[in-house]
């Protein structure tokens, strides 16, 4: 029986469409260049930082990313960069008694953003809040010390099968992979995947069928 779900950040509850626009404006390239990159490095199994690498060879990244801050130009999560389902889909699982987590491969920072939209969830967390990210197997130790629960009580849901999938899997915990944004759209038919999760999504609200089976 599921206890605790635990959900993933980018492309899970919230949409990187203003992430990756913001980026290519920093950089000066069109936004559908950029987000043809992010399509390349997705299918290639690469690291979605690897697409403004390829915008900007020799690019510094974390100074990029403090000197957009300096301009006022940084992170930003709204209402809007959320899907429709997630206040529903995690108010219902409240409702149902479930422990709700959010923890994914972030900035400190978009953490608080998070958190200042007063999320149905009992904690939300980002990597660099633990200063470990996916897909190290201590990200998801620190998963199970704040879920409360077993493993196999504990339902990890992510889109991304290198960061999500396969390490969550590993660790003892039960996966749903959601076909959502490219990382989910694309590996969603494939066979590993297929074989390593407990249960494939389209949407968030699918959640409560599961946790109540």
């Amino acid at each position: 029986m599921i206890e605790t779900v635990v959900l993933d950040v980018g492309e899970t509850i919230t949409r990187d469409d203003r992430y990756w626009a913001a980026w290519a404006d920093w950089l000066g390239v069109p936004r559908h260049t950029l987000s043809a990159l992010v399509g390349a490095v997705v299918a290639q199994g690469r690291d979605n930082a690897d697409a403004v690498r390829l915008a900007r060879p020799g690019i510094d990244i974390a100074a990029e990313y403090h000197a957009r801050e300096a301009a006022g130009l940084g992170e930003r999560i709204e209402e809007s960069d959320l899907y429709d389902d997630v206040r529903p889909a995690l108010s219902a699982l409240r409702r149902a008694g479930m422990r709700v987590i959010v923890a994914g491969n972030q900035t400190s920072r978009a953490g608080e953003l998070l958190r200042d939209l007063g999320l149905p969830a009992d904690l939300v967390v980002t990597s660099e809040d633990w200063g470990v990210a996916k897909p190290q197997p201590e990200f998801f130790r620190r998963v199970l010390e704040v879920s409360q629960a077993a493993p196999d009580e504990t339902l990890y849901v992510g889109d991304h099968p290198a960061n999500d999938v396969f390490p969550a899997k590993t660790a003892g915990l039960r996966v749903a992979h959601i076909r959502r944004g490219p990382w989910g759209h694309l590996w969603a038919d494939d066979p590993e995947v297929a074989a390593a999760v407990d249960w494939r999504i389209d949407s968030l609200t699918q959640l409560t069928e599961i946790v109540g089976a």
